[in-house]
């Protein structure tokens, strides 16, 4: 077995931790998550990440005098599966929050347990559903950096504000709802800042080539290309189109391993929108987060966990403001009012309040590789929108 299965199967058992992970005293939560399986590359370094950051607070003595004790199950993106880790979760473990770090399949099921149950869930790297926005849902929150309408706002901004001629917009989302139902309010949005969208793809999942696509873009006429859509969409579109000879300009969000690829593929007229600052930045959180990465021996390179680092800097904070004995509701009460500082890795803090389950203020910056100084480069710094 190689390093990353083997490092993946001790995180879905629990093991590798600090040795209070098997104390009885303990913030018990539980995470289902796809640590395998055909969306493990999206999510696995999330939690990885995560894992590492309440290893590290464990260490420090943990929340309020106890430990956390972050209990991991592997549901391999599967809804069957994530549905059985959450029952577990509430009928035998007792926790009193269960987070969610993968694809949108498993929600359903796992939104379903935890309202029975009435216990808080938190999506950790998985995409934000409605319903943390205002006026959010009682039990769901997420410090996930990317935002359905947000996102699009955002990248048709830096479009109109960018492009010298008028805009023939290409839109590209993978067939998945959440992606689709992105690119089609992105669609009618472009409209309304005088763009014309002239072609929209969707792309299946498993596409192993992505040239038709691309044809079809590059023929209508596109000059910008935007797409929302899991990464492997939205890089193999682009490079598609640079195969076929399209010279127009590429904007995608900025996925969790966007500063890799941007270096990578060297192409000064692609960009990415994201929220979460580089690790270019190098930042001194960017530097404990390198440390700790090495000490671990995590699997996933450093510019993919700071998503992760997010994820475990909320929980660490939300247990933190709950009196000890831990409840449910005593857990739902601190996430409902909650304000974390995120050391630079977002353009200000995530805050949750009773009726915004997201943030109240989402931050943009925008990058692409400049070919005068061979880099990465930023291209707009941070950008806020109110989340009302």
């Amino acid at each position: 077995m190689n390093k990353s299965l083997v490092t993946l199967a001790l995180l879905a058992a629990g093991i590798g931790g600090t040795p209070w992970a098997l104390a009885q005293e303990a913030y018990v939560v539980g995470l289902t998550g796809a640590l395998t399986g055909p969306v493990a590359g999206t999510y696995a370094p999330v939690i990885e990440s995560m894992k590492a950051y309440i290893d590290q607070v464990n260490l420090r003595g943990g929340v309020n005098g106890k430990p956390i004790k972050l209990l991991i199950q592997d549901n391999q993106g599967e809804p069957s599966k994530a549905a059985a880790d959450a029952k577990k979760f509430l009928s035998q473990d007792h926790v009193v929050m269960v987070i969610n770090s993968s694809a949108s399949s498993t929600y359903a099921p796992v939104i379903a347990e935890t309202k029975r149950a009435h216990v808080p869930l938190f999506f950790a790297g998985a995409v934000c559903p409605k319903e943390v926005f205002p006026p959010a849902e009682e039990l769901q929150f997420c410090s996930t950096s990317f935002a359905a309408q947000y996102d699009s706002q955002m990248a048709l901004a830096f479009i109109k504000e960018t492009a010298k001629e008028p805009v023939k917009l290409g839109l590209v989302a993978m067939a998945i709802p959440v992606s689709r139902g992105e690119i089609d309010y992105a669609e009618g949005l472009s409209k309304t800042l005088g763009m014309t969208p002239v072609e929209k793809q969707i792309v299946p999942p498993p596409t192993p080539d992505y040239t038709p696509f691309s044809t079809k873009l590059k023929e209508a006429g596109a000059n910008w290309v935007y797409s929302w859509a899991p990464w492997v969409t939205e890089i193999k579109t682009v490079e598609g189109l640079r195969k076929l000879g399209w010279s127009g300009r590429y904007i995608a969000w900025a996925h969790i391993q966007a500063e890799e690829d941007l270096a990578r593929v060297k192409d000064s007229d692609f960009y990415v929108v994201g929220a979460n600052a580089l690790f270019q930045d190098n930042l001194p959180v960017h530097s404990e987060i390198r440390e700790v990465a090495k000490k671990a021996n995590l699997t996933y390179p450093v510019q993919q966990l700071a998503e992760g680092w997010v994820s475990g800097m909320v929980l660490e904070q939300a247990l933190r403001a709950t009196a000890w004995p831990p409840t449910a509701e005593k857990v739902l009460a601190s996430m409902s009012s909650l304000k974390v500082d995120t050391k630079g890795l977002r353009g200000g803090p995530i805050e949750w309040t009773k009726s915004n389950h997201f943030r109240t203020q989402q931050y943009y910056r925008v990058w692409h590789w400049d070919t005068t100084k061979q880099a990465v480069t930023r291209v707009k710094d941070w950008t806020s929108y109110v989340v009302k």
